[in-house]
């Protein structure tokens, strides 16, 4: 999942944002209200994290705002109000969920991937990506093709996952820079092109015909098509 986590708070958005790297998610961290309204607007997220009080602007106003312009992405707000009538006006505001400050990781994180089911359902029940001969299992995380096993390191699935979701569309180097690397910048290093080469080592060169496809002055595909 891409996750936008609006904190304020340094030492507690560290600690979840850690966790849900971890956990194979990518998060973006916007530390005051204003900065998280922007980026609510200008990227695109599977869920959103706001915490209740922040400067420059509350977090409910931030989900009255984006409901208000049309934007639904499933928000899931972090609070320390406890009380019933706090937790009815989060809702109320247009919030999907609510949660109280403390609370267990396992908690929040089981929350956002049932908000994100919720949002997805028929992308979020694919528990087996298929492209051609090639089959990822994304609960078991086994990858094979033409029944052959295949091991890859945590990037590399990573990658192919990506890839796989969007079978047949060209990938640019951004998109993969920002979806597996969490990176919103070029680091200009031949990152993407060492990693792909080690994939298709892999998932390609033993079985003769290869599935991702290099786009010249674009990025990368993967298909089962000659073209």
């Amino acid at each position: 999942m891409r996750i936008l986590m609006v904190e304020d708070d340094e030492g507690h958005a560290q600690f979840v944002m850690q966790g849900l790297k971890q956990a194979g998610h990518n998060v973006d961290r916007a530390k005051d209200g204003m900065e998280g309204l922007f980026l609510a607007t200008e990227e695109k997220y599977d869920v959103m994290i706001v915490d209740r009080m922040l400067p420059k602007l509350d977090g409910l106003a931030i989900i009255e705002t984006l409901r208000k312009s049309g934007n639904q992405t499933p928000v899931l707000v972090l609070s320390s109000l406890s009380k019933v009538e706090e937790r009815i006006k989060g809702l109320r505001a247009g919030s999907d969920d609510y949660l109280t400050k403390p609370f267990e990781f396992g908690e929040l994180l089981a929350r956002l991937e049932a908000l994100a089911r919720r949002a997805t359902p028929a992308e979020a029940e694919r528990t087996v990506l298929r492209v051609g001969d090639l089959e990822v299992n994304l609960l078991t995380r086994e990858v094979q093709r033409a029944g052959q096993k295949i091991t890859l390191q945590a990037k590399e699935f990573q990658l192919l996952e990506f890839l796989m979701r969007r079978e047949g569309q060209v990938v640019t180097r951004t998109m993969l820079l920002e979806g597996v690397w969490d990176f919103h910048f070029n680091p200009n290093t031949n990152l993407i092109d060492a990693q792909m080469s080690k994939l298709r080592i892999k998932v390609d060169k033993p079985f003769g015909t290869p599935l991702i496809k290099t786009i010249k002055g674009a990025g990368y595909k993967i298909s089962a098509d000659d073209a």
